[in-house]
């Protein structure tokens, strides 16, 4: 089986991607996770992503100061070195440029910790618990310009308990997002290599 060859752009401890990499090691996964890249070189997933087998590599944003597409210009040369073919993101804190998102069109998914389109951009845990909704959760969506603003893959719901503070709801949906990713990112490859 000809499997697609995944990139993941992190920011921070990297859980999601590694749930993503756990996955693919089933033989029967449609996807292989080549690399991973942050933004920060301080990220706690570089060193989990390389103890797991997986190259991951800083390029981080600040010495190209404000060109946010400069930045990209060269994380999007580290994709094509490392033969990638679909980009996931994965607690990847930068807003992209037009640039970036065209340049992976139907090839990029995110993972957001709401439900879509419930509560986009920041701090979404926060946003849920302020509107004292029943239930909050985390979703799967295609990348397009606009924050958060692309069609859903996967949801998956996660109730809000009494008590719950952010960190709270934070922990349980995290959880959540381990689960759904996965599933969703096959599908997803899936479907962009029947659209190829």
């Amino acid at each position: 089986m000809s499997r697609t060859r995944v990139g993941i752009l992190i920011s921070g401890t990297g859980s999601n991607a590694m749930a993503l990499i756990e996955a693919a090691r089933a033989e029967d996964y449609p996807a292989e996770i080549a690399v991973v890249i942050s933004n920060r070189s301080d990220a706690p997933g570089l060193a989990k992503a390389n103890a797991a087998g997986v190259r991951g590599m800083a390029i981080d944003h600040k010495p190209f100061g404000k060109d946010r597409e400069a930045h990209e210009h060269a994380i999007n040369a580290a994709l094509t070195d490392a033969g990638v073919g679909f980009v996931a993101l994965a607690g990847y804190m930068r807003v992209l440029t037009p640039y970036f998102v065209h340049s992976w069109a139907g090839r990029m998914i995110n993972i957001h910790p709401s439900l879509l389109p419930a509560f986009p951009g920041l701090h979404p845990q926060r946003q849920a618990l302020e509107a004292g909704v029943a239930e909050s959760g985390c979703t799967v969506h295609w990348v397009v310009e606009g924050v958060d603003a692309g069609e859903a893959i996967g949801q998956a719901i996660v109730p809000v308990l009494p008590g719950d503070d952010e960190a709270a709801l934070t922990h349980r949906i995290l959880a959540a997002e381990h689960g759904l990713y996965p599933e969703c990112l096959a599908e997803a490859v899936k479907s962009s290599c029947k659209a190829t």
